[in-house]
């Protein structure tokens, strides 16, 4: 018997015994550099909206707990994600319904694109929601959401779902009442944590940002006075990551969220990392190139960039774009590197 048909029966004892030799699997399950098989992708805002919108009429809030359409990577064909770590999709809440209350283990952001005036009811406290305004539901708390107004309101969702998935550790609870009894004034959250100030006697309750609402017009006035102050980074532009006030750290532990505008006619520098991360373009229009893929984006158009791929952007007009991550976790564990220009830094 020839050595190549003794080692197929040896494998085939092993695979009866659910072993299998690593040598015949070493280069893929300990590469040379990241692979993955998420794929540069887009979603461009006026197909979504499009289809979000027949969404509502076909199905109802009530019904659907969550009227979410799922922004699925075609690398992943059937795994409700957007990358390996981290799910996205577009929610929509009509003028006069209301998404029940419930609490789960995963994370959650929200972005919000379209509508001024609906509501995230966070453990109690309100938060009223403006287009650009990064909104957090952390791990296990109760939230529901409203629309008092008579615009539709639109957001891109951001959760660990993948992560969390991957560990077999999710949890989730309806709650009995549809929306929750208001326990906090609304803004309180921010009056308390968000002015370099932390109640005396407090303590975090857990790794995710005592904040609820980060917004846009307070991102937006830093980001106009860093331009007019500092010359842009070369790969990023100008480029913010948005912190907890109570540990400098991510807004929750497994999601990075960042913010950065682009001025006209500016180019990045090459720059790659190992979070692969999703996209959201604010404001501007411009193009972005995904290794030997380019994508243009305009406002509203979501965009994900996979692990380890050079990105370029090209900033058509001035622009701000908005992304999140899994970065925190890859820091947390000392596996995140990145790649500015050929020049690989821990």
């Amino acid at each position: 018997m020839s050595v190549k048909s003794q080692r197929e029966s040896f494998y085939s004892e092993l695979r009866e015994l659910h072993m299998s030799p690593l040598w015949e699997h070493l280069h893929a399950l300990v590469p040379k550099a990241p692979t993955t098989p998420i794929v540069p992708a887009m979603w461009k805002w006026d197909r979504v909206r499009q289809h979000l919108m027949r969404a509502g009429e076909l199905v109802s809030a009530a019904e659907a707990e969550r009227r979410v359409l799922i922004l699925e990577n075609p690398g992943l064909p059937g795994r409700a994600s957007a990358t390996h770590s981290l799910y996205a999709g577009v929610q929509l809440v009509l003028p006069g319904e209301v998404a029940r209350a419930h609490r789960h283990i995963q994370s959650a952001l929200r972005f919000v694109l379209e509508g001024t005036g609906a509501f995230t009811a966070v453990n109690g406290e309100r938060v009223t929601l403006h287009p650009g305004d990064l909104v957090l539901t952390p791990s296990m708390r109760w939230h529901d959401h409203g629309n008092p107004t008579q615009e539709p309101t639109i957001w891109v969702d951001g959760l660990d779902i993948p992560l969390i998935s991957y560990f077999d550790a999710g949890f989730a609870e309806t709650a009995r009442e549809l929306i929750q009894p208001r326990l906090l004034a609304e803004g309180h959250s921010a009056l308390a944590f968000g002015n370099n100030l932390l109640p005396v006697d407090w303590r975090p309750p857990d790794l995710s940002s005592p904040i609820l609402s980060y917004p846009y017009s307070r991102s937006r006035e830093t980001l106009l006075g860093l331009a007019r102050s500092t010359d842009p980074d070369s790969c990023h532009g100008y480029k913010l990551r948005f912190v907890s006030p109570a540990s400098g750290g991510a807004p929750m532990p497994t999601i990075g969220a960042f913010i950065q505008s682009l001025p006209m006619g500016f180019v990045t520098s090459e720059y790659r990392s190992t979070d692969g991360a999703i996209f959201v373009c604010v404001d501007g229009e411009g193009t972005t190139s995904i290794g030997s893929e380019a994508f243009t984006w305009s406002k509203n158009d979501v965009f994900v960039v996979p692990s380890w791929q050079t990105v370029i952007h090209r900033a058509a007009l001035g622009s701000v774009l908005f992304s999140f991550s899994d970065r925190p976790v890859q820091q947390a564990l000392g596996i995140w590197r990145e790649d500015r220009y050929g020049v690989a830094i821990k």
